[in-house]
């Protein structure tokens, strides 16, 4: 199982031999160094732990499950780079989108809003009647305004463009959730 921690960094065209141009997001990935490594016999499961980060502030820690058919041939205080990958590996990205704070019923849902005409003067974008009858509260999962963004998204069946080992630079095609500087996971199959 193939796995790193990146940030993401911008989205660019990339050329390939060909002359095709494909949309690509950068990501400078790794190196992430194991700290701890969890077997089955002694903790339940199987998973390897990793720390991506300079310094104490800027350090994500990160546990990777494995499969039980996975082996693991890496150790404590090895390093992972993002030599492991090479272009046409088929990942899955998780992230944190970009949060949007917070938003009414037309951004957030789609609503339409109300009429313009026939004396609406202020209700162009209010949700209207959430339903009255015999209910005394608000149901759960009603549409309403609300805060917007700040998900974890997981994209799947993204592929490996590029990859630059040299400077630790990942490029992968299509574009990845969250905002510039945003830690996303790198997982392959």
């Amino acid at each position: 199982m193939k796995f790193i921690l990146a940030t993401k960094e911008n989205m660019t065209e990339y050329f390939s031999e060909d002359g095709k141009v494909f949309p690509v997001t950068v990501l400078s990935a790794g190196p992430v160094t194991v700290t701890r490594i969890f077997g089955k016999e002694k903790d339940g499961y199987n998973s390897v732990q990793v720390n991506f980060g300079i310094n104490k502030k800027r350090q994500k820690i990160k546990e990777f499950r494995l499969k039980p058919t996975d082996t693991t041939e890496v150790k404590v205080g090895d390093s992972i780079d993002v030599s492991v990958f090479a272009p046409g590996d088929i990942i899955q990205v998780s992230s944190i989108s970009k949060g949007k704070g917070f938003q009414g019923v037309v951004k957030r849902h789609g609503f339409s809003g109300g009429p313009r005409t026939h004396g609406q003067k202020h209700s162009e974008r209010e949700p209207g009647s959430i339903g009255g009858g015999l209910r005394t509260h608000v149901p759960k999962g009603m549409r309403m305004a609300g805060r917007m963004g700040s998900l974890r998204i997981t994209q799947k069946n993204l592929k490996v463009v590029a990859v630059d080992s040299e400077n630790n630079v990942m490029l992968v095609g299509g574009a990845i959730a969250g905002k510039r500087g945003t830690v996303v996971e790198v997982v392959g199959r």
